[in-house]
């Protein structure tokens, strides 16, 4: 009689990140205008609760590795979640647990601090994610070098273009430990060789285990990276599958 061979276990990667139920809200229209009438009788304005909800109701689980396109039309929340994924916002309801550190690109400031120099901002950025200073001296000129920056390290940051700006942003937030990493459309402001030197970055990073959300418009470089997308609109999330059944249902959703 033959002997049946145990099924093998798969052992699926750990859960890094876990949102449930969350929701966020913000607010338009402040406050109502005054008219000459109120002004002249002193009475004071009256704020306008007029709230919106950037996100509402929206729930995954990210394991460790995983390479998420984040899709959907402009104002429906992508940005937002990239920004609660890396904690910059919280949210009114429900909860966004993120198990390791995350390196956000999802502003072309790359969080950096306008007037230092883009020397000063290299360190203060690096260390503020950790990185003691000896470390991120070893790997200075590996970012000047990458992010074609050697004339300006000097500048001021704010003086620097907005190509400029996200190659140094870019440099800088790749070469950092974290095992998460969140790419907004930033670099679309970037030359296409400068671009493509950044995806072939993104593409190490990803051999190398690094778990991804990348929001973008390209289909070409969601397809490029990612395996599994998350298409969001009017604050909800309308699909979570693969990532080109997920394009599919975004361009059959909005083709004229």
């Amino acid at each position: 009689m033959a002997t049946r061979r145990p099924a093998e276990t798969v052992v699926e990667a750990p859960v890094v990140i876990t949102v449930e139920g969350v929701g966020i809200r913000f607010r338009r229209n402040r406050h109502s205008r005054r008219s000459f009438k109120d002004l002249f009788a002193g009475r004071k304005r009256r704020a306008r609760a007029s709230e919106f909800w950037a996100l509402r109701n929206v729930s995954f689980a990210v394991r460790r590795g995983e390479a998420i396109g984040v899709v959907g039309r402009n104002g429906q929340g992508k940005s937002t979640l990239l920004k609660l994924v890396a904690e910059v916002i919280l949210p009114d309801e429900g909860a966004v647990t993120v198990h390791g550190g995350v390196a956000p690109l999802i502003e072309i400031t790359g969080g950096f601090v306008e007037d230092l120099t883009v020397r000063d901002n290299v360190f203060l950025t690096a260390g503020l994610h950790g990185m003691t200073r000896p470390e991120i001296q070893s790997r200075f000129n590996e970012i000047v070098d990458f992010a074609e920056i050697g004339d300006f390290l000097d500048t001021p940051y704010k003086h620097l273009s907005s190509g400029m700006r996200a190659r140094v942003a870019f440099a800088v937030i790749s070469r950092l430990e974290e095992p998460i990493m969140l790419v907004d459309e930033v670099l679309a402001v970037g030359d296409k060789a400068f671009r493509e030197k950044c995806y072939r970055r993104i593409e190490e990073l990803l051999a190398g285990g690094r778990t991804l959300f990348f929001v973008s418009h390209n289909e070409k470089d969601l397809l490029r990276f990612c395996t599994r997308g998350i298409y969001l609109d009017g604050g909800g999330l309308v699909l979570d599958a693969p990532i080109n059944e997920v394009i599919d249902r975004y361009n059959a959703d909005y083709e004229e």
